[in-house]
């Protein structure tokens, strides 16, 4: 992504930003939105710091991901300022003055030490919507996190700006570039471990950039939804590969998914069949549709498979009313994402606050909203062999639905997902993903 085309849709992004805090600073009865950074905090006992997370509130605004202990202020009719903390200091790395096609767009000022900060910051904290967390802070100006201004940013920030969707484009790019070297290890006969670096070498982060852990499974560790031991040492024999891996860019992420067979047998047709099914999932992520359909839609699809594969004796619709397909699909088909992986807002029933419940069944779906243009989500099915979902299936009397025998042909594989991240427009959704994969 050029430096030139971000400039050109940032201005644009941050007039969006501002309208935004002067409506949600009237509702809250407040004047000025103030966004710390964030601080390093350290371990219990210790004198190491946990990897530094910059607040959110304060990365919606401008590419600054390490900047801890500065301050934004936007004030309604007034140029923002950002107060840049950049120590005197001989034992770390001080951040570099900040640079890019965003600093003309503030009133920037360098602070020495934390405490600067009051000197720059409005003086009657009371009229101040401050948004972020308390640790490691002192003073009058702490975090107050109203709820009426946060339910309004948070409500909105689903909606990304032109500037938004071509960061995610860059992450995407990345996370796809790491994706195909991962690919590569996992075929020359990597552990684990191996992979996982072979990832972080390829997209040039590593545990402090990338949005979330890296999760690489070989085997029966791909059904553990969330496998992060990472083995060091290569099975025997390698028979499947899931990696679920994102990158960052700017403080944008993405967040992809990929299976692999070592063979070109019948686990690799279950894949590309799932495969196939999630690409007409991303086509359904439309304006108007409810997402919560999108998610029960997608159980009669694995369902589908399930029972194509011989894996479930029942129909597809007897195996979603009766509860048996998630014991094979047991998560949510996605999330919203952007500066976040699992981005705000989720459950929000409006921008005044409430919730749109889950599904009866279904509480691990993460979106329940109707989506709109400029949402961007992740569509992820998966069908897992998993021994404590599959023992609750007979627990429930329901064995006679399932071929055990089948099952057990494909549970030395662990699982499956695929997992791509789609824009939501005003037609053809815009799949970030597959984009990525078409031009690595």
């Amino acid at each position: 992504m050029s430096a030139t085309t971000l400039a050109s849709l940032y201005p644009s992004h941050l007039a969006t930003l501002q309208a935004r805090a002067a409506e949600a600073l009237a509702r809250g009865g407040f004047d000025h939105l103030l966004v710390p950074s964030g601080n390093l905090h350290y371990q219990l006992f210790d004198d190491r710091d946990y990897p530094y997370a910059v607040n959110p509130q304060f990365k919606a605004w401008l590419p600054l991901t390490r900047a801890p202990g500065s301050w934004l202020v936007v004030t309604p009719g007034a140029k923002p300022k950002l107060l840049f903390l950049q120590p005197h200091d001989y034992w770390h790395v001080v951040p570099a003055a900040p640079g890019g096609h965003w600093v003309e767009h503030f009133d920037i000022v360098v602070i020495r030490t934390p405490e600067e900060a009051t000197r720059h910051l409005p003086k009657d904290a009371s009229r101040c919507a401050i948004l972020g967390e308390p640790q490691g802070m002192t003073g009058d100006h702490l975090p107050n996190n109203p709820q009426a201004v946060l339910a309004y940013l948070e409500y909105h920030r689903t909606f990304k700006t032109p500037y938004e969707i071509a960061m995610m484009r860059e992450a995407s790019r990345i996370g796809v570039r790491a994706h195909r070297a991962a690919e590569r290890a996992f075929r020359a006969g990597s552990s684990e471990f191996g992979i996982h670096l072979a990832y972080c070498q390829a997209a040039g982060q590593d545990a402090n950039d990338l949005p979330y852990g890296n999760i690489v499974c070989l085997n029966e560790h791909a059904a553990v939804l969330h496998y992060t031991d990472r083995d060091r040492i290569p099975p025997t024999q390698a028979r499947s590969f899931l990696i679920d891996a994102g990158a960052s860019f700017g403080g944008y992420a993405s967040d992809i998914t990929r299976t692999y067979s070592a063979q070109a047998d019948e686990f690799a047709a279950l894949i590309e069949a799932v495969d196939a099914a999630q690409l007409k999932m991303c086509d359904a992520v439309r304006a108007g549709t409810d997402y919560r359909q999108l998610h029960l839609d997608a159980h009669l699809a694995l369902a589908g498979i399930l029972k194509d594969f011989g894996v479930i004796t029942v129909s597809p619709e007897a195996a979603v009313q009766t509860g048996v397909s998630r014991a094979f699909f047991p998560h949510g088909i996605g999330h919203g994402i952007g500066l976040q992986v699992h981005d705000v807002a989720g459950f929000a029933e409006s921008d005044h606050g409430g919730t749109i419940p889950k599904p009866d069944g279904h509480p691990y779906l993460r979106l329940t909203r109707v989506l709109e243009p400029g949402m961007v989500v992740t569509i992820e099915p998966g069908i897992y062999f998993i021994d404590m979902l599959l023992d609750e299936i007979k627990q429930k009397g329901l064995a006679d639905a399932v071929d055990w025998a089948r099952v057990d042909a494909f549970k030395p594989c662990g699982g499956i997902r695929i997992e791509d991240d789609v824009v939501c427009t005003e037609g053809v959704p815009l799949n970030l993903t597959r984009e990525a994969f078409a031009t690595a």
